[in-house]
């Protein structure tokens, strides 16, 4: 398979699911992490093509729901601060926050602009030397050498009015941190695509052998989603998990070395708050004190105030898979796409703005 319509081929689609139908027997709940796999599963139908006895719920694999509230609020705060660019993706302007949103700050004359790359907001410092650039550093294991990069060619180029507000997470210590919780039964995990083309599939083996949950990277396209869940499959039947790849032209087992050489030079390990879920013991990422410099947290006295949650959203149970986006009493009534109350709406990877978009009235 080398062109992308081969991923989407009908009759090897009909094969995996006869597959699927074939060797599942057992009751099963699998977790698709990223929420880019929500979207593939919902728009091209994927759990009506399952047997009755598998269910697929979403998880907390979506990097601009699972940033806190009280960080939404920290570069909320920043944004109105005089002098001052507020660079961010362009996810990340809509989220509420507890006291409005980047892009009501925008509304009220800050200067918040969307970028494609962390080298974009480079360049703004760069042509703006009278004003102090911020960017809003969220995200997994997957922009996380980006934003390094930029951090590294900063201090390169000189450029002393760029900083990065670190609000990085890590993968694997929030699906520890999950299977612990044991909130909801998870018989088997379908892993992030991007995250592991970076980290490899050798940092996720703690989860078959310390909570005996199979593990299986997936790609985005429907057949690569379909093999995945057939491999966890053949895992749960057999009672044999492990961590395997069904994403072998994206993934390797060692993972990306640059990549993961240019996040250990800039970041180090830290605990990180979850929307949802709280704090996850070395799940996030600090700037080292060698590029402090750059660190938004350290340049600036930062006092948000007091941070409060959505009424009536419940987005955090979305996140940890306990209920879906229909189970919410907001959902497709004072809660959609253009008037959002929470981030699983706003966000490109949300569950809530996938349901919306694919799920139908019933989800």
């Amino acid at each position: 398979m080398q062109f992308i319509h081969e991923y989407r081929d009908p009759d090897l689609g009909r094969k995996l699911v006869q597959r699927i139908h074939r060797k599942s027997r057992k009751p099963a709940r699998l977790m698709e992490f990223c929420g880019g796999h929500t979207f593939a599963i919902l728009k091209n139908g994927i759990r009506d093509l399952l047997p009755s006895n598998l269910e697929l719920v979403s998880g907390p694999g979506c990097p601009v729901c699972v940033t806190a509230i009280s960080d939404l609020d920290k570069a909320i705060f920043l944004s109105h601060l005089p002098q001052t660019i507020t660079t961010t993706f362009g996810d990340m302007v809509r989220v509420p926050g507890s006291h409005g949103s980047l892009a009501s700050a925008r509304v009220e004359g800050a200067d918040v602009r969307i970028v494609y790359s962390t080298m974009d907001a480079l360049d703004i410092a760069q042509e703006n030397p009278q004003s102090q650039v911020i960017f809003v550093g969220i995200g997994f294991e997957t922009t996380a050498p980006t934003i390094a990069a930029s951090i590294v060619e900063a201090q390169r180029r000189e450029i002393d009015n760029y900083h990065v507000l670190p609000l990085g997470k890590l993968c694997p210590p929030v699906m520890g941190a999950l299977l612990k919780m044991g909130e909801t039964k998870i018989d088997g995990i379908i892993g992030p695509g991007h995250v592991s083309t970076i980290i490899g599939s050798r940092p996720y083996e703690f989860i078959p052998r310390e909570y005996g949950v199979p593990f299986v990277i997936s790609g985005f396209e429907p057949l690569d989603i379909l093999l995945a869940v057939e491999m966890l499959v053949e895992q749960i039947e057999e009672e044999d998990p492990k961590v395997e790849i069904a994403y072998r032209r994206g993934v390797k087992p060692e993972g990306n070395a640059r990549a993961q050489q240019l996040m250990e030079e800039v970041f180090e390990v830290s605990n990180a708050n979850w929307r949802g879920i709280g704090e996850i013991p070395r799940s996030g990422l600090s700037i080292r004190e060698k590029f402090s410099h750059f660190d938004a947290l350290k340049a600036y006295d930062i006092e948000p105030g007091l941070s409060r949650e959505p009424k009536g959203c419940i987005c955090g149970e979305i996140l940890r898979g306990i209920k879906n986006p229909q189970d919410c009493r907001l959902f497709r009534r004072a809660c959609t796409p253009e008037n959002p109350v929470g981030p699983c709406m706003v966000s490109s990877e949300g569950s809530c703005a996938a349901y919306y978009r694919y799920g139908g009235e019933d989800g």
